[in-house]
């Protein structure tokens, strides 16, 4: 039996490789990257105007945390269902291409890569999430992929192809 927190959401057996999903659009403040980074990551470019100015970014410009973090939100409000996600394991790959600067728009896609079992917990799958951002001009300003764990359904069902 499943975990009845998640008996509703998407499971490892409802997805595929090479599912692709459109994340919508987000439009980056000035606002939201002002708040963010005195947070988290206060550095001069992020959060006072006249040190972006002169800096190399040339103006207020996002966290790369910041652009994560909202790539992982648009994919959990866009994909087609609440995925049953047990936790991430890991990010690899991870490039910020360009920078994102105040008042832009990001976008993109996030596409299955891989699936598969856990081969010592049959409860949870394996799912790699490769994700795509760019900005309003289709210039990339991110990808990265995320390696998580996502509950199975039926755990007992189908270990045979995890050996």
């Amino acid at each position: 039996m499943g975990n009845p927190v998640t008996k509703d959401f998407l499971h490892f057996e409802d997805l595929h490789v090479g599912q692709q999903v459109d994340l919508g659009k987000t439009k980056v403040t000035k606002t939201m990257i002002k708040t963010f980074a005195l947070e988290f990551d206060p550095l001069p470019f992020h959060i006072d105007e006249k040190a972006a100015k002169a800096s190399l970014l040339g103006g207020i410009a996002a966290s790369g945390y910041q652009t994560g973090a909202i790539a992982i939100k648009m994919a959990l409000k866009n994909f087609p269902g609440t995925l049953a996600s047990a936790g991430g394991m890991s990010i690899t790959d991870l490039k910020w291409k360009r920078p994102v600067m105040a008042n832009d728009i990001i976008g993109g896609t996030v596409t299955i890569t891989l699936l598969k079992r856990a081969r010592s917990k049959p409860q949870w799958g394996i799912v790699n999430l490769d994700f795509d951002i760019k900005n309003q001009k289709n210039q990339s300003v991110m990808i990265m992929t995320l390696n998580n764990l996502i509950d199975v359904r039926n755990p007992e069902i189908g270990m045979e192809a995890a050996s």
